[in-house]
């Protein structure tokens, strides 16, 4: 086994979180894994390679993995998902703590430290790290399209909301035009950034998709066909 094979099986450990049910909550690791892929493929980009960036792959995906370790706190006290919040100096505190406890058998402190730099510097804005930005895009990436969609939605069911509160939430974000300052603010890379525009786009469709179900439009546009289809032509 691979030094990152354990490391990963880790962080595994770390981000699922039993249940009183008996059953595994692995939200946290899903969404771990889907950042990892995201990493993966951000590296092999042509974008990264033209600009030359060295990139340290074994920092940069511990760091992926234990990145989610900044919601440890709120998902098993709370039980309620903070994604929004995970980068307040608090919990990226807590989640350097928990790297700092996992990784000190396996891997060396110089490691460790730059684990958790990248990890802190992905959270802000003016980092100039390459692992830190590389997941960075790969986080907000993850925002956009379908991902995100469940994201908010797993967030707003834990919180008691609905349907409803999602539409309203999806359109509070759009008159503010809350998506296109992400997509203009929140990426480093323009491949990431494009990929970003189509998975928005996806979202969008969905989301229209799901007022029109939430007021059955479709059924009134079904039911105006058949009133004109029953009209005698005179």
């Amino acid at each position: 086994m691979s030094e990152l094979d354990v490391v990963r099986d880790l962080a595994k450990q770390t981000l699922t979180i039993p249940t009183s049910t008996g059953d595994a909550d692995n939200f946290l690791w899903c969404r771990a894994q889907r950042l990892a892929h995201n990493v993966e493929h951000i590296c092999q980009l042509p974008e990264l390679a033209k600009d030359g960036l060295q990139i340290d792959r074994f920092c940069l995906i511990a760091a992926t993995y234990f990145s989610m370790a900044s919601h440890l706190k709120t998902e098993k006290t709370t039980a309620k998902s903070a994604l929004s919040n995970a980068n307040s100096d608090y919990l990226l505190d807590f989640c350097t703590k928990v790297v700092e406890e996992k990784l000190e058998s396996c891997v060396d402190k110089a490691r460790i430290k730059k684990i958790n730099t990248i990890i802190t510097e992905s959270n802000g804005h003016f980092t100039k790290s390459a692992e830190a930005m590389i997941l960075s895009d790969a986080r907000n990436l993850d925002d956009m399209g379908a991902t995100g969609i469940f994201n908010e939605f797993r967030r707003l069911a834990y919180h008691g909301k609905g349907v409803c509160d999602a539409l309203q939430s999806w359109k509070k974000k759009v008159d503010y035009r809350y998506w296109q300052a992400r997509l203009k603010e929140s990426f480093r890379f323009e491949d990431v950034r494009k990929l970003a525009e189509q998975r928005l786009a996806a979202a969008e469709h969905f989301m229209n998709q799901l007022k029109l179900e939430t007021d059955a439009q479709d059924l009134r546009e079904l039911i105006i066909k058949k009133m004109d289809f029953a009209v005698p032509n005179k």
